[in-house]
């Protein structure tokens, strides 16, 4: 089995900033366990995303940007630039898309999908409820295995990420919800990993322990 590709899903400033209005409060702590996936995944193995306002107005994303019309700047603007945290986590360059989804063309190539449908990618990233759900079932359907870190992902408010966990949870094998702490505990996952010193008994088993 082939190591996991940590997935970073739109670390951007717009969902940072405290005065965007798509900022996510759960943001901090989500990025401070998706820096230990990545020291522990290491850059290579490492992609992040970013959402990019350039979809065709024509279509109902004109009326989207309409409705949150602070978004609609050029793509260059510096609210879409990665957070401090988020740069040179990956050795890659970003994955860059107009969609809320980001498994596409790009992203599959990049794991190398075609020639190793045995991908894994652990999820992370922001927001559970829009672009990590959007992202996550999409490849689900294309027959990627994913697991989606609960505690590394940030939800646009308190009462939206729960249902969208849950929403993903229906869809397994492909889908699987684990803690950071599950992720770096499960050896066959990261065996290169030093496991925490307490495990609980879903980590054991996930060692093959009963």
């Amino acid at each position: 089995m082939s190591a996991p590709w940590l997935l970073i899903i739109d670390p951007q400033r717009i969902f940072a900033d405290p005065a965007s209005e798509w900022c996510s409060p759960f943001f901090p702590a989500a990025m401070e366990n998706i820096t230990r996936l990545a020291e522990s995944v290491g850059p290579e193995r490492t992609l992040v995303t970013r959402w990019l306002p350039t979809a065709d107005r024509a279509t109902a994303w004109g009326d989207y940007f309409r409705a949150w019309p602070f978004a609609d700047v050029p793509a260059e603007d510096s609210r879409y630039e990665l957070v401090e945290a988020a740069r040179g986590l990956s050795a890659h360059p970003t994955i860059d898309e107009p969609t809320f989804g980001k498994w596409g063309s790009q992203l599959a190539e990049r794991v190398g999908w075609v020639e190793n449908p045995g991908t894994h990618l652990l999820v992370t990233g922001v927001t559970t409820d829009c672009c990590v759900i959007s992202t996550v079932l999409p490849a689900a359907d294309a027959g990627v295995r994913l697991s989606v870190v609960t505690d590394a992902v940030a939800h646009s408010a308190a009462e939206n990420g729960p249902p969208a966990l849950h929403t993903m949870s229906l869809f397994p094998p492909q889908v699987d919800l684990r803690s950071t702490d599950e992720i770096l505990a499960d050896r066959k996952l990261l065996p290169d990993h030093e496991a925490p010193d307490v495990q609980t008994p879903r980590q054991m088993r996930a060692w093959g322990y009963d």
